[in-house]
């Protein structure tokens, strides 16, 4: 993999950094109750693992596992496995400092996952596309917690 591109991707969007050395990235949804949120972590130059979880009167009641990692192509992508579904793979559509897009033109919903950083302790997902001919966006903000 390409620690540069990995270091860059986990850097900005998921992983937490302390004492030189990456630790798992844990993100609670806003407005959401406790234990919703996304929980990330690295795997030794492989890429970045992740799970999402949404609680509802205390009970989980969605979840998916998630990869951002490169592909036997060579691309970088970010893989859903919604539970109850089929996988998604989403291509690196765009980089930048704060924000990381992926993007599937052929997935019916969503098109594109997005991740972006606002300062230190808030992140920004987002799934986008379009559905029965109108522009869809869905917002999960996410403030930085503790994985304990």
């Amino acid at each position: 993999m390409n620690a540069r591109v990995l270091g860059a991707v986990a850097l900005m969007v998921l992983v937490a950094r302390g004492a030189g050395a990456a630790e798992p990235g844990c993100w609670a949804s806003d407005g959401a109750e406790k234990g919703s949120g996304e929980r990330w972590t690295s795997v030794a130059d492989k890429g970045l693992l992740g799970i999402s979880n949404a609680v509802r009167q205390g009970k989980s009641v969605e979840s998916e596992r998630m990869e951002i990692g490169y592909r036997p192509d060579g691309k970088l992508a970010f893989t859903a496995h919604p539970s109850g579904q089929a996988s998604a793979i989403f291509t690196l559509l765009r980089m930048t400092q704060t924000e990381a897009v992926f993007e599937n033109l052929e997935h019916d919903f969503p098109q594109r996952v997005a991740y972006a950083m606002e300062g230190e302790s808030k992140l920004q997902a987002r799934i986008e596309g379009m559905q029965d001919g109108t522009l869809r966006v869905i917002e999960f903000p996410m403030t930085r917690t503790s994985c304990d």
